[in-house]
């Protein structure tokens, strides 16, 4: 006797305090189970977005831990921070991310509200391919002890926790010091965050595809504190020294926090295993990077178009 095929799931996450966002999360919800898909929706969202829990095809979950596991896909509607907290939510569970922007930049996400059919069409078809990306293993010590571990899908920030002083921290690459500096802070970042608060400290744009990490000082007192790329197997440790009275706060993508005492180390390692971003389109990254901040390409012509005018020319002057 063959067993019954178990019902495709997937887990609808809404940033509901935008009228906008929960307009298309209801239009999407109502798409997808029409198609027979079954969506799974936290409680308290469902509540906001004005949804009966027991409407057939609708799946309520009353706690956000493990909301991910058994589904296909997880289909964020909001901005970029929304699609971080999905990310969180389904590491473990390992499901896929599909974001709809609704926030300013929208690294993160593949498809824009006025997309909505479209993208539909290829969750109920499943044409959409699966992109898995480099996460940091984030891990905090004190006298030997682990105080705190995570993970990060952009970046892992050591920062000063008080205004009026700096953070003194010494920096090791692989087991070996590399530099003490004075600073706001320092960031360590993955190609996926490269474009995040690496990019806006100075550090460099990562193409996603490579794998490294990137290491980026904040406003350092010192000679050589230029932002570094170190290899994806490299453990970087931040240090803040002990015999200093301030003291500082990690953060892992800007959601979650710990402070940091004196002489605590904190070490950032590539991830037990990569997050997964579930992409319809197979843009170049470049064009993602033009689109997304506005960067100015009048005039480029391409390389079709430079070639057909040297042909043009080289024609002209042959017999």
């Amino acid at each position: 006797m063959t067993e019954p095929e178990s019902p495709r799931r997937v887990l609808l996450l809404t940033h509901t305090g935008r009228a906008e966002a929960r307009e298309v999360a209801t239009a999407a919800l109502d798409a997808l189970v029409s198609n027979g898909l079954l969506v799974r929706v936290p409680a308290i969202e469902l509540k906001d977005l004005g949804v009966d829990p027991d409407r057939p095809g609708v799946e309520c979950v009353d706690t956000e831990h493990g909301a991910g596991d058994g589904c296909e896909l997880a289909l964020v509607v909001g901005g970029d921070g929304s699609i971080l907290r999905a990310l969180e939510l389904t590491y473990h569970a390992r499901t896929p991310v599909l974001g709809v922007n609704l926030g300013h930049v929208g690294f993160l996400a593949e498809a824009e509200p006025e997309e909505l059919d479209a993208m539909i069409e290829a969750i109920v078809h499943r044409r959409y391919a699966v992109e898995d990306r480099l996460a940091l293993d984030v891990r905090v010590v004190h006298d030997g002890d682990t105080l705190f571990r995570t993970f990060a899908v952009n970046e892992a920030s050591v920062e000063k926790g008080a205004r009026e002083r700096m953070l003194e921290v010494v920096v090791e690459i692989d087991g070996r010091p590399l530099s003490r500096w004075g600073c706001d802070g320092v960031v360590c970042a993955t190609p996926t965050g490269s474009t995040a608060y690496n990019f806006s400290a100075g550090g460099p744009v990562v193409w996603p595809e490579v794998e490294a990490l990137c290491l980026v000082p904040l406003s350092a007192h010192a000679l050589f504190a230029r932002p570094m790329v170190v290899g994806p197997s490299s453990v970087i440790a931040i240090e803040t020294i002990a015999r200093t009275d301030g003291t500082g706060v990690l953060w892992c993508d800007g959601r979650r926090t710990v402070d940091l005492p004196a002489g605590t180390r904190v070490e950032v390692r590539r991830g037990e295993h990569p997050v997964r971003l579930a992409r319809l389109h197979q843009a170049p990254f470049t064009d993602r990077l033009v689109a997304k901040f506005g960067l100015p390409v009048e005039g480029w012509r391409g390389i079709g178009e430079r070639r057909r005018r040297r042909d043009d020319a080289v024609a002209t002057v042959l017999p």
